[in-house]
């Protein structure tokens, strides 16, 4: 038994709001596995590790309560790399690297009413579990994959209809394309009198859609029974309550939080919070003197930017420390350096980690507030360009913003705007 496995699992069901079960049993599931070299998936059935949860999803139509029936452990199997389906000479290839590799299966109820929400709850569940620790998000890689189930009723019946499986989707796009064409393809075969089969599909990518994998078994056809060589998983309450203390703050929280603490926007917030390791970046940033608005703004900016051109979706891995980027902000805050120095300096921070006031102080390129020297800009511009200046006195208001830039042209960006414009507007109306 991987305690750390069962730790992982037992952290990822106190986040979902699961009950932990003291025992869980180990069992055996048997059926065909080309992928598994035993024959057999060791896997939890009757007795799974944790039970009865749920996940609030925010969807276009308000949140939904998706109840989760239950987490339970188990073995991952290979991976099966099909070829050339559905046609007669395709083939299959198999991955044994990750056969054996300890995983969780989350099975949700069946709340679900949408493509759309089913995306919306596969990215949400993402971000719980990246947020906990227990995954890394990366659903190329293999390390997150979603099974859809689709059946249709009749509206206002209870009944739901023959259900089929879409397995192994790897995106939250994905997710929703597969069940859009999975929901008409069920549609057209009701419509015209059909029997929807009960059968295992794949989604295929290329051709926008699904294409029978196998005939789908019902539960007993897999011949589960306990697992002979593993007893039965015991958890003790305290080591459960010990998890549960160092749960951290999950992202809807967060996101609350953030909005009601730092006046954040619905948007900013959850933008921070989906990027990886954004929000612990934005707080330093805070406590390190920045606004909230302005710590929200250069991470989503310049710090994003940087990091989309190394090919890094890891805001941890900025170049620029978060309390460095706070002196720089602070710095534009104040007005002791133009919006446009700002980010001259920030790449200059990046390339040399050297701290934005050593840069400002040792290139001079401080703000230029002074009114005197500002005047004196302005009176150069003004004297070069008096076509515009005729131009604005006759009436036509848009040579002021010509004007504005021509003179924090002259400065070389380093004259503040606000006194430039209120030097050239006093000039203009003499």
């Amino acid at each position: 038994m991987n305690k750390r496995a069962v730790e992982f699992a037992i952290r990822a069901g106190l986040s979902l709001n699961c009950t932990i079960q003291r025992e869980s049993i180990f069992a055996r599931k048997n059926y065909f596995y080309p992928d598994l070299p035993k024959g057999y998936q060791i896997s939890q059935y009757e007795q799974p590790l944790a039970t009865g949860g749920w996940l609030e999803v925010e969807t276009a139509g308000g949140v939904r309560r998706v109840g989760i029936t239950r987490v339970h452990m188990e073995e991952d199997a290979g991976k099966s790399l099909h070829h050339g389906f559905p046609d007669s000479d395709g083939s299959t290839y198999l991955d044994f690297n990750r056969s054996g590799v300890p995983l969780i299966e989350i099975v949700t109820e069946p709340d679900i009413r949408s493509a759309q929400e089913a995306a919306a709850c596969f990215s949400q569940l993402r971000e719980t579990l990246v947020a906990i620790g227990v995954n890394d998000g990366n659903m190329e890689e293999g390390s997150l994959r979603c099974d859809v189930n689709v059946s249709l009723r009749p509206a206002g019946t209870k009944t739901f209809g023959t259900k089929a499986e879409v397995k192994n989707i790897n995106s939250f796009r994905y997710v929703e394309k597969a069940l859009t064409f999975e929901i008409a393809r069920q549609t057209d075969i009701l419509a015209g009198g059909g029997r929807i089969q009960q059968e295992t599909r794949l989604w295929n990518s290329e051709t926008g859609k699904t294409t029978s994998m196998r005939s789908k078994e019902e539960a007993h056809d897999y011949r589960y029974f306990p697992e002979p060589d593993l007893p039965p998983l015991v958890v003790e309450p305290a080591w459960v309550e010990e998890i549960r203390s160092a749960l951290p703050e999950l992202p809807e929280a967060r996101k609350a939080r953030f909005r009601d603490v730092y006046g954040l926007s619905e948007y900013d917030a959850d933008v921070i919070v989906r990027l990886t390791n954004a929000a612990a970046y934005f707080e330093d940033m805070v406590h390190a003197g920045a606004s909230p608005k302005s710590a929200s703004v250069w991470l989503q900016g310049e710090v994003r930017r940087k990091l989309k051109e190394i090919g890094e979706d890891d805001v941890g891995r900025a170049a620029v420390r978060a309390d460095a980027l706070a002196e720089l902000a602070g710095l534009t805050e104040k007005g002791a350096i133009s919006s446009s120095v700002a980010k001259e300096v920030f790449e200059k921070m990046w390339a040399t980690g050297r701290r934005a006031g050593t840069i400002v102080d040792e290139e001079g390129l401080g703000q230029i507030g002074d009114d005197t020297a500002v005047a004196a800009i302005v009176a150069d511009v003004l004297a070069r360009h008096p076509d515009a200046v005729a131009q604005f006195r006759a009436g036509k208001q848009a040579t002021f913003g010509f004007l504005v830039g021509q003179a924090m042209k002259a400065s070389g960006g380093k004259a503040n705007p606000k006194v430039v414009s209120e030097a050239l507007r006093k000039a203009l109306e003499r």
